[in-house]
């Protein structure tokens, strides 16, 4: 695919494919109403919704990156690690992700018996069939933002971020951590796929010294600009990405609006100039050399 032009990119979304709210072709319809050049599609360990993204970018002369965020674990929490520009129809590529979506239905069954334990009677029935509402297909990840919609529903929370404050984020009562790659394994795959890593939002982990060891395991890039980085936080993983040679990237996370909440921003909310997108490229190609 080649980068021409000139404007802005949203280079972190989600779709029904995962844990999102909107159809791929939504996502890259709505990326163009927020006046952008570029969306990527980076769905939770699957690459189901870039077919149709694709198309639609083709129709609406949106470019679409196609993207992946793949879910590990290093230092007893959830490190996402997003990939760009892989080989997407790669076999050994689509089944290592389809070996991660099997730990993250295993890590939503723990979240059942955990919240069971709770005293509330959620089931993953309940759950799925909150998704389908949602416009989720049978074959489509169930993630935390399905089981934050069940909260609210039976009362059990007030809001999104309530739900994640008080039972589904780090330290939550229903918090549960399977086991799961390390993120530099990530790297790895992305880039045995020809793609190129970047470390999605560090500063929601709050463990510097991972973020540097991640540096040293082969990071393409940092996500810099992120819904939930203060301005502060911004300028700290700029800088390391700048002092690393790194590439910077940004990346609203969008997700959806439930309840009249956006989680965690609106498409276009955090965005960066294309000019990022051919050495993404560039770097995913090395990665194959």
């Amino acid at each position: 695919m080649a980068v021409t032009g000139s404007g802005f990119a949203d280079l972190h979304t989600h779709t029904t494919a995962s844990d999102g709210l909107h159809a791929p072709e939504e996502n890259v319809r709505m990326a163009a109403q927020a006046g952008l050049s570029a969306i990527a599609i980076t769905d939770h360990d699957t690459v189901a919704g870039l077919e149709a993204a694709l198309a639609e970018g083709e129709r609406l002369g949106i470019q679409v990156v196609p993207g992946v965020e793949i879910s590990t674990v290093a230092g007893g929490q959830d490190i996402h690690v997003l990939g760009y520009y892989m080989d997407y129809k790669d076999d050994r590529f689509r089944k290592r992700l389809e070996e991660l979506r099997s730990v993250r239905e295993r890590r939503n069954e723990m979240m059942i018996a955990r919240f069971n334990e709770l005293g509330l009677p959620i089931t993953l029935g309940e759950v799925a069939e909150i998704k389908a509402r949602r416009g989720g297909k049978p074959e489509e990840n169930i993630g935390r933002p399905h089981f934050a919609d069940w909260l609210i529903e039976h009362g059990h929370a007030e809001s999104l971020k309530d739900a994640f404050d008080r039972y589904l984020g780090k330290g939550g009562q229903a918090y549960v951590n399977p086991p799961r790659i390390h993120p530099s394994t990530a790297i790895e795959w992305i880039h045995e796929a020809g793609g190129s890593a970047v470390l999605a939002h560090p500063g929601l982990y709050g463990d510097e010294a991972l973020v540097d060891e991640l540096i040293q395991a082969g990071l393409d890039g940092i996500e810099a600009m992120h819904s939930d980085h203060s301005p502060e936080e911004e300028a700290l993983y700029r800088r390391k990405a700048e002092d690393a040679h790194l590439l910077i990237t940004a990346g609203s996370d969008f997700h959806g609006e439930r309840l009249g909440e956006t989680f965690h921003g609106p498409i276009g909310h955090r965005r960066i100039g294309i000019e990022v997108l051919e050495p993404l490229q560039e770097r995913g190609r090395g990665s194959r050399s």
